[in-house]
């Protein structure tokens, strides 16, 4: 089994061998490929993969990942997994017209497939039958009417990958939600971090009367916090998703407040989910969507997943 930490397999499969000892869920060994749109370096696939791995090792699975931001190249990850003839998949549909046909191969060829994290107004058209994520425009929404409440007047919404479905319902959440002001949206390139720190900090120079920057990742909040230092900004800055490093900038204030999807749970859940049909064609959610978030975390109880944060789950 693999520890997590990794952040990408550069397009091919990672066994990770997560059976964790012969027959310790009692049953016989089940292959289950996870395959994501991670982008390299993005710390949220770590919790992705924990969650999955751990999953794994309690199931008697052995669990193979890869991920490819491309959708194209993600797509040819799931028809790879399909000729190794794995017993499930579990898959993200950040690009879902890119990865539908894929999809409904791996069910014509009696493979059990879920979704997770993105892709939740697709997936029942694809045929899957769980899937395990935020409603992002819901989530995006509470985030606008929190915004609302601390009285911002003008919002940034910073979009790391055009075209993400998960990212611009986030958005388009937020701006639903926010009746306090105005909200614009701004497109950085979330694989080239040193364009994303100077995009900003130019966004923030030219338009002072932004009061609100909401980043949509934990990575790309922590470059907002040096953007806004370079600016001489007097921005808020609020994101979406947590890792390690996030906790001391809500601890310390410098990031105001996160919302968090959990992701550890979304790996673990995808993962725990397949085994559970295969083995006893268990289903969750009753064919709708089993939601993991949102939730809000900020100095009221940050101490409390920080702990959790230090070991790589929260």
């Amino acid at each position: 089994m693999v520890v997590g930490g990794c952040s990408s397999t550069g397009g091919k499969p990672d066994d990770s061998g997560g059976g964790g000892g012969v027959g310790s869920a009692g049953t016989a060994e089940l292959t289950i490929a996870m395959i994501t749109h991670e982008v390299p370096g993005d710390t949220f696939w770590d919790l992705i993969r924990k969650g999955a791995e751990m999953a794994a090792k309690k199931d008697n699975v052995k669990l193979q990942y890869s991920s490819d931001p491309e959708a194209p190249n993600q797509a040819n990850l799931v028809q790879s997994a399909i000729d190794s003839k794995v017993d499930g998949i579990a898959v993200t549909l950040a690009k879902p017209d890119a990865m539908s046909v894929a999809v409904k191969n791996a069910l014509a060829a009696g493979i059990a497939v879920d979704a997770f994290n993105s892709g939740i107004s697709d997936y029942k058209a694809m045929g899957i039958t769980q899937y395990f994520g935020q409603d992002e425009t819901i989530a995006g929404a509470q985030a606008g009417q929190r915004l609302t409440q601390e009285g911002a007047k003008k919002v940034l919404c910073v979009i790391q990958e055009q075209g993400q479905v998960a990212l611009e319902s986030r958005c388009a959440g937020v701006a639903k939600g926010f009746t306090g002001g105005s909200t614009e949206t701004l497109y950085v390139n979330s694989k080239d971090m040193p364009s994303v720190e100077s995009t900003l900090t130019a966004k923030l120079q030219q338009d002072p009367s932004i009061d609100h920057v909401v980043t949509l990742g934990a990575p790309i909040a922590q470059t907002a916090v040096q953007s806004k230092q370079n600016a001489g900004s007097n921005a808020t800055i609020v994101t979406f998703d947590t890792n390690a490093a996030l906790v001391p900038l809500i601890q310390n204030g410098q990031v105001a407040w996160a919302v968090d999807q959990q992701p550890y749970l979304q790996g673990y859940l995808a993962v725990d989910a397949l085994w559970l049909y295969l083995t006893n064609r268990n289903t969750i959610g009753g064919g709708n969507a089993v939601l993991t978030g949102p939730s809000f975390i900020d100095k009221s109880n940050i101490d409390k997943v920080a702990e959790y944060a230090k070991r790589g789950t929260r």
